[in-house]
């Protein structure tokens, strides 16, 4: 039996349309336990490499549609789509299914 990394097998959620994913924008906001459980989920968006690192858990940890359309705004994943470090397969299908981030990570690389 061939072994299988974690990372290509893992169920990934994907937002069914980029204009429902409205989140908070700035301020601080905490992340409920089934995202970050790292023992401080609280997030100041106001501060870039918080705002990034939170958008990285909520994109590899959710676990519902729900989940992105609560916690992702749509502009802000744009503008940090390019700068975000995800599993490539998690980049792959989000890229995919909407060819726009493909585009803006290709337009700043």
């Amino acid at each position: 039996m061939d072994h299988v990394l974690y990372g290509a097998r893992k169920p990934y959620v994907v937002a069914d349309s980029l204009d429902d994913l409205r989140g908070p924008t700035k301020g601080r906001i905490a992340l409920p336990h089934h995202l970050d459980w790292s023992g401080d989920p609280g997030y100041d968006l106001d501060r870039p490499a918080r705002l990034a690192t939170m958008y990285k858990t909520v994109l590899n940890e959710a676990s519902s549609v729900e989940d992105l359309h609560t916690w992702i705004d749509r502009q802000l994943l744009i503008q940090l789509w390019p700068q975000l470090w995800l599993p490539p397969r998690l980049r792959q299908l989000w890229e995919r299914k909407f060819p726009e981030l493909a585009a803006v990570g290709t337009a700043t690389a």
